[in-house]
């Protein structure tokens, strides 16, 4: 099926992805994912073991799961952010080096994401959009005179 012949649906994850800090989360769920799947690495891959156990563990499940809390309940993503930057930070010392930095940047990255997200701002024009508008405008004034 192309996406012509479901319009709809399309159409309403785009408003339900408007709603809500979306690539934050989405991010911070994949760094704890990544984190996650670095954990069963062989051991001539893994960098730095950490602490054998529940932490190693707990932190990445955490993260994910905290990614998404932003993407299903984003009122409360403020707190959500921080403990989310707190838990990707602390991958460091528990999980491979944060999942070889890749799933420590992810996590990081997506919870500043869905901390600096505002619900209630206008979406941005694009440049095209602008220009248009811009000429329109001048012809509007040129003509009336």
């Amino acid at each position: 099926m192309t996406d012509d012949a479901r319009p709809g649906a399309r159409r309403s994850f785009r408003s339900w992805r408007a709603r809500r800090p979306f690539w934050g989360g989405l991010l911070l769920a994949l760094g704890g994912g990544e984190i996650l799947l670095t954990e069963k690495a062989s051991l001539k891959v893994v960098m730095h073991i950490g602490m054998q156990g529940l932490a190693g563990y707990l932190l990445p499940g955490l993260m994910a799961l905290l990614g998404l809390l932003v993407l299903f309940n984003p009122a409360q993503r403020l707190f959500y952010s921080i403990v989310g930057v707190l838990a990707s930070l602390g991958t460091w010392v528990t999980s491979n080096l944060g999942g070889f930095f890749i799933g420590l940047l992810l996590g990081v990255v997506g919870s500043c994401l869905a901390f600096g997200w505002l619900p209630d701002q206008e979406p941005r024009t694009g440049r095209r959009e602008r220009r248009r508008a811009r000429a329109r405008a001048e012809e509007a004034g040129t003509s009336a005179v």
